[in-house]
């Protein structure tokens, strides 16, 4: 989830069923209100400790995580003690009475997590120098099955390289890597909208591929 330290306007984010454990990409996030990661693998709820800098985080969706534990009561309330702007956790509406209760039964996170050799479940033995390396690559490998779906779904397909000159030959790999999760990123997101929300973004999409079009017939 690297790219998401690209992302600081992004509002919604849907990470589920991913294998993912470190939410640190994720405090840049200023605008970010709704965040689903239902099924990861975040073993610790000090990983809270990135979220409390969004200011405008209201819907968060954390069940089925290791760090939930043996306690729903405590989880929750350790939660809501934490991020006390919430208005929803795990689907389930939050009240006054459970934020004044979180003040007492929640423990207060002030640190973040201390980090293990194994980074998000990627490599078991990977050094912490690999694993940067690898990390762009963190998006594509998580969710390309769910990818696929909602290309599937939507009956869309990724613009081929080569087919407009901004994806030129001289492109360098890694910018290559940013768009593709870029790309993969919004396919995912996607899954989240309506009928009228996909509806813009095919208007959008379609004004925006006139206007690069023009564009490039004017430069020929």
């Amino acid at each position: 989830i690297s790219i998401c330290r690209d992302l600081p306007n992004i509002e919604v984010i849907t990470f589920s069923v991913n294998g993912i454990s470190d939410l640190e990409p994720l405090h840049q996030c200023q605008n970010l209100s709704e965040l689903y990661l239902r099924r990861n693998n975040i073993r610790s709820l000090d990983e809270l400790f990135y979220l409390k800098t969004l200011p405008r985080l209201r819907v968060l969706w954390l069940a089925e995580n290791p760090c939930c534990g043996p306690d729903p009561h405590r989880y929750r309330m350790t939660v809501l003690r934490n991020l006390p702007c919430l208005q929803k956790l795990d689907n389930q509406a939050v009240t006054e009475e459970e934020l004044s209760q979180a003040l007492v039964d929640g423990v207060e996170i002030t640190a973040p997590p201390a980090r293990s050799p194994v980074e998000n479940g990627w490599c078991s033995t990977a050094s912490s120098a690999a694993r940067a390396t690898t990390e762009p690559q963190s998006l594509l490998s998580c969710s390309l099955e769910d990818t696929n779906k909602t290309q599937d779904e939507l009956d869309m397909k990724l613009v081929p390289r080569g087919k407009y000159s901004s994806f030129s030959t001289q492109e360098t790999d890694c910018s290559c890597k940013k768009r593709n999760n870029v790309l993969n990123a919004i396919l995912l997101l996607m899954e989240e909208l309506d009928t009228e929300g996909l509806e813009i973004i095919q208007q959008t999409a379609v004004r925006s591929l006139q206007a690069l079009q023009k564009k490039e017939l004017q430069e020929e």
